[in-house]
């Protein structure tokens, strides 16, 4: 069992960054692979970046790639995602999630742990 718990969101300007944080506990971090999904107002959850078990491996979406960076601190059980050259368009509730597997996912289907979310809001 993964308990998670997100932080670090909240109303920014455009072109603004912010650091998310996902503390997670339970059992050896580095067993699970851990994304990051969001979901606007009205939409679907959709998936933003996810890292493996080990940090070694990264994937983000089209929407994000280049101004978002995927971590994560296995000692601290921590993953972040640094968020930067944020846009309206980002603006959603941002959810942690992990699997029980070191390997990456890359769909909601994926995983099986999820954090109740943090709200980020970019907006001028």
């Amino acid at each position: 069992q993964v308990q998670l718990v997100e932080s670090g969101g909240g109303p920014v300007q455009p072109g603004a960054s912010l650091r998310l944080s996902c503390a997670a506990s339970g059992r050896t971090f580095s067993n699970y692979a851990t994304g990051w999904f969001r979901q606007a107002p009205g939409k679907e959850r959709e998936f933003v970046a996810a890292i493996s078990g080990s940090g070694g491996i990264t994937h983000y979406d089209d929407s994000v790639k280049g101004r978002f960076t995927i971590s994560r601190d296995n000692a601290g059980n921590t993953v972040y995602l640094q968020m930067n050259s944020l846009k309206p368009e980002d603006t959603g509730v941002y959810y942690c999630a992990a699997r029980s597997s070191s390997g990456l996912g890359l769909r909601e289907a994926h995983y099986g742990y999820w954090g109740q979310g943090t709200q980020v809001t970019v907006s001028s």
